[in-house]
């Protein structure tokens, strides 16, 4: 049986508001200060991802450039469009919830599933199309004589090229495994959606999937270029 100070408290500032926090301002400060200090380990984390690619990159500038020329520019940009698109969504999502529409949130949370879904499916297609070629690292890895853009007669080392594209497997599948947690949770938010759990008063979880959202899509507009568009210029 809760004692009469949880009932008060239950009370005055509604359920959703949990024991340890006095406002549900405070609990809302609280959670974004958390999530920008998560977002921050991410930055490090990936950081970390960059800083080897640029050195390797300054390094075999020209095999990471004959290497690049074997991924399908065209999913690339599609897949970049998709993601600008997902976080369109999501930030009606998070209006939606912060002015009580509740149709549109619930349009918005599904729109975003499914253009994340839609980046996974074309990623998942590029990594067959790697399979096919043998450019994924590894005893079938498969790299001769493929010539070095701007430089007639000159051709990648393949030791250099299985660098790049293991700093691609790397970098786009733990983006891809960001986008799969990033989808689990928008389901959660989706049921809670529909479940009427979020008021204008009390938004915080979507607010909050939303900046993870758009942490993600942040990294993959640095991949991009970094992985699809070196030395794509005539």
């Amino acid at each position: 049986m809760p004692d009469s100070s949880t009932a008060v408290h239950v009370e005055t500032h509604g359920p959703e508001l949990l024991h340890h926090f006095a406002e549900p301002e405070q609990q809302r400060d609280a959670s974004t200060l958390g999530m920008w200090v998560f977002l921050a380990t991410e930055v490090m984390f990936f950081g970390g991802l960059f800083c080897a690619y640029l050195i390797y990159r300054l390094a075999y500038f020209g095999d990471f450039a004959a290497a690049s020329k074997t991924l399908n520019v065209t999913m690339g940009a599609t897949n970049t469009a998709v993601l600008i698109c997902s976080s369109l969504t999501v930030v009606l999502a998070v209006w939606a919830a912060q002015t009580a529409r509740r149709s549109l949130l619930l349009i918005s949370l599904v729109l975003t599933l499914i253009l994340g879904f839609a980046f996974l499916g074309i990623k998942g297609l590029e990594y067959k199309d790697k399979f096919v070629e043998h450019h994924v690292p590894g005893p079938s890895f498969s790299f001769e004589n493929v010539p070095i853009p701007g430089h007639p007669g000159e051709y990648a080392n393949p030791h250099h090229a299985e660098i790049y594209f293991a700093l691609y497997f790397v970098m786009t599948g733990l983006h891809a495994i960001h986008m799969i947690i990033g989808i689990g949770l928008f389901v959660w938010l989706l049921i809670k959606s529909y479940q009427g759990r979020f008021t204008p008063e009390y938004n915080t979880p979507v607010e909050m999937g939303g900046l993870y959202w758009h942490f993600v899509d942040i990294i993959w507009i640095y991949l991009f270029p970094l992985l699809y568009l070196i030395d794509r210029h005539p």
